[in-house]
């Protein structure tokens, strides 16, 4: 027997009332009470069969489908007000698994300050998908970060080692929000999340703001080092290329980065310096004294190619 979309919305509807919810539980959209700062909207698709395979256990899946949105709130340095769920399910998948899925991204969007606020239920072939619109402000008046934003002269860090996530920690990573407001405080310009690989996304943040960057340092995860045990790949390789990290890569100033490290035990133990920003354009493997240019037919991912 399959799901039922009229009994998931009975059994939604008698869910507590979200107290960021200003309107009707259930309506058709939701309506917000008043947010303190400049609204932030993004949202992010998980796919079966893409983001995790068939027969994850929906906990599992519905905790990767809310941090993947929230880590883009991350990325803007957003304080997370909600969620909204869009599931697209066969008619024969599981009932009990969609309730598992519903009720680990409303979990998980607790954990971080942000209730499960509504959405929508669609019945219909293909992959199972969980789409998550993650709802944040952002206070100030100061120009948010964005990916443009890298300057020559700045130095670029992350908020911890990087690869091998496939062997779990892609389904379990946890969004580094208290990390993306604290750099953007001590006055980080680009900010942008680690999900397609350190080298793809690190060429990415260069072509968008029109520089080059130096990558002089690789973190490497211990995943890193046991994937590249069987894998044929050395770890830096994983360590670049890999993906699905969620760590944080940031642009800072010269008298930011000597506050960052100074605080970065207390606010972020895992903060690494790994390069710099110049004039020029792409990104720049630099060892041993040598500067070579990335290409992106080097590895990360990318849909449809």
């Amino acid at each position: 027997m399959g799901w039922s979309e009229d009994r998931l919305h009975r059994w939604l509807n008698a869910r507590a009332r979200p107290k960021a919810l200003a309107g009707a539980l259930g309506n058709d959209a939701a309506v917000l009470r008043g947010l303190a700062g400049r609204p932030v909207a993004c949202v992010d698709q998980t796919l079966e069969g893409v983001h995790f395979a068939p027969g994850t256990p929906a906990p599992q899946a519905g905790r990767k489908a809310a941090a993947r949105a929230l880590s883009d709130l991350a990325a803007s340095a957003a304080t997370p007000v909600g969620l909204l769920l869009a599931l697209h399910a066969p008619a024969d998948a599981l009932e009990e698994w969609l309730r598992e899925g519903i009720l680990a991204v409303e979990r998980t969007g607790v954990r971080h300050g942000a209730e499960l606020l509504g959405g929508d239920l669609c019945a219909a072939s293909g992959p199972l998908a969980l789409v998550v619109t993650a709802l944040g402000v952002l206070p100030g008046r100061r120009r948010p970060p964005g990916r443009d934003r890298a300057r020559p002269g700045q130095r670029v860090v992350v908020t911890g080692a990087v690869g091998g996530s496939g062997l779990g920690r892609h389904l379990r990573f946890a969004p580094r929000l208290s990390e993306g407001r604290w750099l953007y405080e001590l006055g980080a310009t680009a900010l942008m999340d680690v999900s397609d690989g350190l080298a793809w996304d690190l060429f990415r943040l260069a072509r968008s703001s029109g520089v080059a960057i130096d990558l002089e340092r690789i973190p490497v995860h211990p995943d890193a080092e046991r994937l590249a045990r069987g894998s044929g790949h050395p770890a830096e390789w994983h360590a670049l290329h890999d993906g699905e990290d969620h760590e944080l890569l940031a642009t800072l100033p010269a008298a930011a980065l000597q506050r960052a490290r100074a605080k970065a035990p207390e606010h972020c133990p895992g903060l690494a310096e790994i390069g710099a920003v110049r004039r020029g354009s792409g990104l720049w493997l630099v060892a041993d004294g040598a500067r070579r240019a990335w290409s992106p037919d080097e590895g990360g991912w990318r849909h449809g190619s």
